[in-house]
């Protein structure tokens, strides 16, 4: 069976951790853990024409990433990132090299050959990568899955934008404390979560929502009415740097592959507690995954 491609738009950059730099980026992140589960995992960003952007390309390969990665004379993007029990939190630069995406036939070329693509709302907080990742979506094969994890950023989103995202989206990622954010911007009063993933599913004629809560559980539910949920499992927590980003690759990939939701479901959910007990967001993969759902019972 030929690898389905997965293909990333966006950021890429170097997370600036308590314990040294480690090569991130929501979207990079769910490309290579795309890879790392069957699937062909590229990445379409932009680095600086300095020694962090050759460095990064370095680890991108070494990792097994496949690259269409722009230089240009921005600075390579770098993300101080500080730990609180774990949970990172983010100071993010303006003005770096993947706020200058180029709308190149490369770029093109790479979209229209995916079976799945993944973009988020940072990369298009400047108006030159919006209008690229944005126009290069409509190059995308009519039944490519497009993948929208919102990954809400400090002030780096708006509600338009997040609409337009929306408009283009086959399935939408969003986490608890997210959905917080957009019950107040979209005026969802009076229902449960799983209400109001259903309300997006419906208002955006989207085939799949998927909201995780952290420690607690993720939920899964489709257009056609299948619904997974997953108690997440405890495990050792060193960071959670890309953990949500781990999931999302391994579900894409695994569903491409044919895993029925509940498997893609269970799939992602370990992958994405094994991150968690790594250091940052492209950790080597052991032989055998654990199954911490079972060993949990569950």
């Amino acid at each position: 069976m030929t690898k389905p491609i997965v293909l990333s738009l966006g950021e890429i950059l170097w997370d600036m951790l308590p314990s040294g730099k480690r090569a991130g980026g929501a979207p990079v992140n769910f490309a290579y853990h795309a890879m790392m589960n069957g699937a062909e995992g590229y990445a379409a960003s932009a680095i600086g024409e300095d020694a962090l952007g050759d460095e990064l390309l370095a680890e991108a390969e070494k990792a097994g990433i496949h690259t269409v990665i722009q230089r240009n004379a921005w600075p390579t993007s770098t993300v101080e990132v500080t730990l609180r029990n774990g949970i990172p939190e983010y100071t993010i630069v303006k003005g770096v090299a993947w706020d200058h995406i180029a709308y190149t036939r490369q770029l093109i070329e790479v979209v229209e050959q995916a079976d799945a693509i993944c973009f988020g709302t940072l990369a298009l907080r400047s108006p030159e990568s919006h209008d690229t990742i944005v126009e290069l979506l409509k190059h995308a094969k009519p039944n490519a899955m497009k993948f929208f994890d919102i990954n809400l950023r400090g002030d780096h989103y708006s509600k338009d934008l997040i609409e337009e995202l929306l408009g283009l989206t086959t399935v939408f990622k969003i986490n608890d404390e997210e959905l917080l954010l957009l019950r107040d911007m979209f005026d969802i009063r009076g229902t449960s979560s799983e209400e109001a993933c259903r309300w997006f599913l419906d208002r955006f004629h989207l085939d799949t929502v998927i909201l995780t809560a952290g420690s607690a559980f993720s939920t899964i539910m489709t257009k056609s009415g299948e619904t997974s949920t997953v108690n997440t499992p405890r495990v050792e927590v060193v960071d959670t740097v890309g953990a949500g980003d781990s999931f999302s690759g391994t579900f894409t990939a695994r569903t491409l592959l044919g895993d029925s939701l509940a498997d893609a479901h269970r799939k992602a959910v370990n992958t994405a507690a094994y991150v968690c007990t790594q250091h940052g967001a492209w950790p080597e993969y052991p032989d055998h995954m654990p199954d911490y759902l079972a060993q949990a019972g569950k």
